[in-house]
Parts: structure tokens; sequence; C-alpha cells
């Protein structure tokens, strides 16, 4: 046998003994892929094994040995049907706890169990879900110990739960996070700076938890941010005046009841497409800074009890710059210093406005008759300031209107019979005034009507049996310290109302 011969048969040989090793390698291959379906398979198969629906149907029915996940409830594949990729279990009325197998499902990009009745804490083996984006557990459990572990995270949502502690300070290693929303928690202490390292973040919402400190510097620096809400917190310090041109693409700005101080910042009215501004209950003191005009978009502005006071005779003039918001909702403005005649312009602004609150300041003068064109509201509230003259014939044109709330006042003047007219009332307080004359009978169309104080005025007459048959009424019915007479009726069907007073009258 020549030497080529020689090497040949070699080679043949050597193919053969190659060759099983070969087809192991290949083998292993073929079975990873089926291995890593099966494997999402039973991890999921286990997770159902921990939860509980309350519906007659269970929604996981479909999650079986006999059928491939792709086709199941809730569950998302990638193209080949190769592994699961997506996981939307959220408002399915589900309880229980989580199973650590979540762990295996290592392709997963979203995982959304949020509205569900979830217990118990997050597995740790969630750390090992390195390619998860988005994580919504709202209204479920509690945040897992180490959760820095997911680099490719992008919108990380646990609002609603049982979260204590404070903030994990290695959030700010996930540079991919552009979604922060733990509100409505437990968690404490302060703000980390290390959340300022995250240059995509849109929205940081930490509302209704316990913490305290300032804002770090660097969160005014999120250029990004389009929503920033730390609302109901103990978070204290003034609000940069620049934070208007810091976060230039804000939308949302919510630092509602907290104990922020200095001044409005201005630059917040350089934002023309804001949508919210909720600064109420802090501490903030000076005037309403110009360039309210600006912000067509805007729909809500909150900065009702605070310190604001209004100056000079143009001092409430920001109210008439709002006529430009055609979007407005809702206007707070109670609760501060504010004084002088409330202007007929008010009667302009957005005819989608449903609350007006301007109680508890100092305005005088009459209510304007303006008022009666802002045929959206569902709420008017001037309560506890210094108006007088007569209630406007004009408020009769509110159809809307669910609740009115003149208490506190000056008024005098009878009560207008065109109020009955208000069918979906349900509360009426038009107590501690100066009104005189009779209950109107019209009142007795008030079919809605949950709540009514007309006490400590000067009304007389008998009291109609028209409001003692409301079939609503149950909270309150005080008609006292008045001059009502007759005998004292039979409440009729208003067996159910928690407080009734009659006293003080004749």
């Amino acid at each position: 046998m020549g030497l080529f011969s020689q090497l040949l048969v070699h080679f043949a040989l050597l193919i053969l003994l190659l060759l099983p090793l070969e087809l192991h390698y290949l083998l292993i291959g073929v079975s990873s892929v089926t291995l890593s379906i099966t494997t999402d398979r039973e991890a999921l198969i286990s997770l159902k094994s921990q939860l509980m629906s309350n519906e007659t149907l269970n929604p996981l029915s479909s999650w079986n040995h006999n059928s491939s996940p792709c086709k199941w409830t809730g569950v998302l594949c990638d193209r080949l049907g190769q592994r699961v990729t997506g996981l939307d279990l959220s408002g399915l009325g589900l309880s229980g706890h989580l199973s650590p197998s979540i762990g295996n499902l290592s392709s997963l990009h979203s995982l959304q169990l949020h509205n569900n009745q979830l217990t118990g804490p997050i597995p740790d083996q969630i750390g090992n879900l390195f390619s998860l984006r988005v994580l919504n557990m709202s209204s479920n459990i509690k945040i897992p110990e180490d959760i820095s572990s997911l680099k490719k995270l992008e919108a990380l949502k646990l609002g609603r739960n049982s979260l204590y502690g404070a903030i994990p300070a290695s959030l700010g290693n996930i540079s991919s996070l552009k979604n922060i929303s733990f509100g409505t928690n437990f968690l404490t202490g302060g703000i980390p700076n290390d959340l300022g390292r995250l240059h995509d973040l849109i929205e940081l919402d930490l509302t209704l938890n316990n913490l305290t400190g300032t804002v770090p510097p660097v969160i005014y620096n999120l250029s990004s941010l389009v929503n920033l809400a730390l609302a109901g917190n103990s978070l204290w310090g003034e609000i940069p005046q620049d934070v208007g041109h810091k976060l230039p693409k804000l939308l949302v700005f919510n630092f509602c009841f907290n104990y922020f101080t200095g001044r409005i910042p201005g630059s917040l009215h350089n934002l023309t497409n804001i949508r919210v501004i909720r600064m109420a209950s802090n501490h903030l003191e000076g005037t309403v800074p110009p360039g309210l005009g600006n912000l067509p978009f805007l729909r809500m502005y909150n900065i009702g009890y605070n310190r604001i006071v209004s100056s000079g005779v143009r001092g409430l003039d920001f109210i008439t710059s709002l006529t430009n918001s055609t979007q407005l909702n809702f206007l707070a403005i109670d609760g501060n210093m504010l004084e002088g005649v409330i202007p007929e312009t008010i009667g302009n602004l957005s005819k989608d406005l449903s609350k007006l609150y301007m109680g508890e300041n100092r305005f005088n003068g009459s209510i304007p008759s303006s008022i009666g064109h802002l045929s959206g509201l569902t709420l008017l509230n001037l309560s506890y300031n210094s108006i007088s003259g007569e209630i406007p014939h004009e408020l009769g044109q509110l159809e809307e209107l669910q609740e009115l709330s003149l208490a506190g006042n000056e008024i005098s003047g009878g009560i207008p019979n065109i109020l009955g007219n208000l069918l979906k009332l349900n509360q009426i307080d038009l107590s501690r005034n100066k009104l005189v004359g009779g209950i109107p009978m019209s009142f007795g169309n008030l079919q809605n009507l949950l709540y009514m104080d007309l006490s400590s005025n000067q009304l007389n007459g008998s009291i109609p049996m028209e409001i003692l048959n409301l079939p609503a009424l149950s909270n309150v019915l005080n008609l006292s310290i008045n001059f009502l007479s007759g005998p004292i009726p039979q409440v009729g069907r208003l067996t159910s109302v928690a407080s009734i007073d009659f006293s003080n009258n004749q």
C-alpha cells in the first residue's frame, strides 16, 4: 500500500472515530433547543401551580402539557417558537405567589403581572432574567432584594405594593432604565443621588411613600424626564427656580403634599407643552409668577394650601391668563391668602373645566355671574371667603354640577329656585351666610342629593316636605340655626340619614 493510500485509510478511521462525537454535539444542539422550550413549559407549569384565580373560568386553563406554551394565555414566544419572551398576566384576578421557576425563563423581555393579588416576595431568581426590559408588578408584592443585575431593564413598575426600606442606590447602575414607578408604598429614607446617573429616565414616580430629605440636585439634571412625581412624602427644601429650563420635556410636575418652601418656579410656566402642575399642600410663598398664558395644553393647575398671595389690583390676573389653557380640567387655588374680587373673565376658562377650588382665601365682592358659562363644572367650591352679594341665578345653568359649596361667606338674598334644576347635585353647602327667605320647594327635584347643609343663615318658613322625601339623602341634613317655623316634620323616607339637625329654629 502506497503512502497516499495509508494516509487515506488513517483519515477515514479518524472520521469514523470522530463521527459519534460530532453526532453527540449535534444532538446536544438539537436537544438544547427542545430543552429550552421544554424548560420554559415546565417553568410556566410550576408558576401556574402557585397561582389561583377567583374567576369561574380559570384564565390559565390553556396552560397544560399537551400544547405549546406559545399558544397559552398571556404567553409570547419568539418568531421560531423556541423561547418564551413575554408574559402578560395583568388583571387576571390571580392570587398566590411567584414560583422561583420564573428565573428559568431566561429569554424573557417583558413580565407584566400588575393588577392582581399576589403575595410574598419576588423570588431572588428573577435576577437571572438578564434580558428583561419591562417589569410591571404594580398592586402586588415586595421588591426583590437585588434587582441591579437586570442590566437591560427599561421599565420598573412596582407601584401599589408593600415596599419598605430605602430605594436601592444600585438602581443607578441600570443605565437602560427609562421608567421608575414606586408610587403608593412605604419606602423610607432619601432619594439616592445615584438615580442622577440614569440619563435616559423619562418617568420618576415616587408618590405616596415616606421619603424624607431634599431632592438631590442631580435629579433636576435629568433632562429626559417627562413625568416627575414626588407627591405625598416628607420632602423639603426649595424647588429650583430654573427647574423648567433644566427639565424642558416635562409634561407632569407633581410635588403635592410635602414641605417644600420658597416660591413657585416661574420657569414651569415656560414649558409650553406641560399638562400637569401640582404643588398643593406645601409651604410655598409669594405670588403666582407670570406666564400662565403660555400653557395651551395645561389640564391641571393645583397650588392649593400654600401661602400664596395676590399683590396689587392686578394680583388675580393669572386667572385671566389661564383662559388660554383651553384643555384645563382642574383648577385649585384654595387655602391660600389670595384677595380681591374674582374677575368676570373666570367665565372664559375652558369649557372642559370640571373642578374649581377657590375656597379658604380672602376673596371679596360678588360671585361673577359668568361662572354660569363653565358648563363642564362638576364641582364649585368658593367657601370660607368674604364673598357678598346674592347667589347668581346663572349657577342654575351648571347642569353637570355635583358639588356646590358657598359656605362661610357673607352671601345675602334668597336661595334661587333655579338651583333645583341641578339634577346631578349630590352635595350642597350654603351654611354660615346671611341667606333669607324660604327653602325652595324645587330642591325636591334633587333626587341624587346625599348632603345638604343650610345651617347658620336667616331662612324662614316651614321645611318643605319635598326635601324630606329625597331618596338618596343619607349623609347630612342640617337646617339648624335659622328662623324656620312650624311643627317638627316627620322625616319621611330619611331613615338612613347619618345626621339630621333641625335645632335652634322657631
